[in-house]
């Protein structure tokens, strides 16, 4: 059987053929690879350049590596955060004719940590709360799509930054299943999985003495299930209004928001006597914050980072002389909201050195800068202004930071 490159893309054969594909990944020379820390996982994984691109390449049987293939194209054209599937590789021989295991190549996901490596500093328990947050957000997403994971874990899961919490990426789908709905004895399925994993996975750490000594592993493990209730249940619970008080479906609907989820579709019932209003929000979405970011500015960002870069947006948008909300002859938020990416952000991102960076993308640093601008204020008791943060950041902050922002992988 021939080599065969099946991509996403067109140019990703041409680039991929430049691998060394005639030998098992575990033999594949340290020229072609690019030294990224790697998370647990049942398969042989490797990092590797494709052109301008880091890619992980794992390897395992031809059809579980078809499935995944597909199963990841289809969260991508749903808009869940997973890493995005590039090409599957079969036919794969040695030098001798013996056959290999097929490939699954993925892109690398920029500023991402598995969470062995966020814990090689021994990580405060409040961070571990975000982490289970992310991860809880991220599971009540793929059940909200009608995708039954299988096998949620740490292990099995990347997280960036993203304004001062984490977002939560699926790496391995091997095990998923995507539906129309899911019951909700499939979900407690996957919930019951990830609480197990999670107390395992800390069970782990905690014996190799990388874990806070006030962190309990089944404590934390039952977390995710409170979590993930509390979500599911503020995302899909009917409420009951009185009749007339039509605002408290609108305090519902921002109370959505602000948790990141649009209201696509919801149905409202009357009481038959009149006195109360049913409110069900039908079908909720992901990425409020990222789409009005994106309308608006064409940032793409996590959603947290979106949410903060919105509000200083609006805050900016209110100091502009030609900033008049209903008035036909005002700027429209659009104009203004791509002149404060031109004239105010990218020029404050672009004052911090690419050195001092990291793995920082340009919406993390900008975040940070704010953050910072806020603390010095308090200090100061009246605002420092931006470019004089930036300044003491660069000074200051930075410098004692890049180590710990180096890029990492799965």
């Amino acid at each position: 059987m021939a080599l065969q490159i099946n991509a996403t893309n067109p140019e990703h054969p041409a680039l991929l053929l430049e691998l060394p594909w005639h030998l098992p990944l575990q033999d594949w020379p340290e020229e072609y690879l690019v030294p990224l820390p790697r998370g647990i996982s049942r398969h042989v994984v490797r990092y590797s350049r494709a052109g301008d691109e880091v890619i992980a390449v794992k390897e395992l049987a031809e059809r579980p590596a078809l499935r995944e293939y597909e199963l990841l194209r289809d969260l991508d054209r749903i808009g869940i955060p997973a890493v995005d599937p590039l090409a599957v590789v079969t036919g794969r021989t040695d030098a001798s004719g013996a056959p290999l295991e097929s490939v699954l190549v993925t892109r690398h996901l920029g500023g991402s940590m598995p969470y062995r490596s966020m814990f090689e500093t021994t990580m405060r328990p409040a961070t571990m709360h975000r982490l289970m947050d992310a991860l809880a957000v991220l599971l009540v997403r793929l059940h909200l799509a009608g995708f039954a994971w299988g096998d949620c874990s740490l292990s099995n899961t990347l997280f960036r930054r993203d304004a001062g919490a984490y977002a939560a990426y699926l790496v391995d789908a091997e095990t998923g299943d995507l539906h129309p709905q899911l019951s909700t004895g499939q979900r407690e399925y996957d919930l019951d999985l990830a609480r197990v994993n999670i107390s395992g996975e800390l069970l782990d750490l905690e014996a190799s003495g990388a874990l806070h000594p006030s962190v309990d592993p089944i404590e934390f493990g039952t977390e995710i299930c409170a979590r993930y209730r509390g979500l599911w249940d503020e995302l899909t619970r009917a409420s009951v209004y009185p009749a007339g008080k039509y605002h408290y479906i609108e305090r519902r609907i921002r109370r959505l928001n602000d948790l990141g989820f649009d209201v696509a579709e919801m149905q409202i019932e009357h009481a038959s006597n009149g006195d109360t209003v049913s409110f069900v929000p039908k079908v909720v979405d992901a990425g409020h914050h990222q789409r009005q970011l994106l309308r608006l500015t064409g940032l793409d960002t996590e959603e947290n980072q979106a949410r903060r870069l919105l509000n200083d947006l609006e805050s900016w948008m209110a100091t502009q002389d030609d900033y008049a909300p209903g008035d036909p002859l005002g700027a429209r938020p659009e104009v203004l909201a791509h002149r404060w990416v031109r004239e105010v952000f990218r020029p404050t991102v672009r004052a911090v050195p690419p050195e001092l960076r990291g793995a920082m993308e340009p919406a993390e640093i900008y975040h940070q800068l704010l953050e910072h601008r806020w603390y010095m204020s308090e200090h100061a008791q009246h605002d420092i202004g931006i470019e004089t943060a930036v300044e003491d950041y660069i000074a200051n902050i930075l410098p004692k930071a890049s180590r710990s922002l180096q890029p990492t992988a799965e």
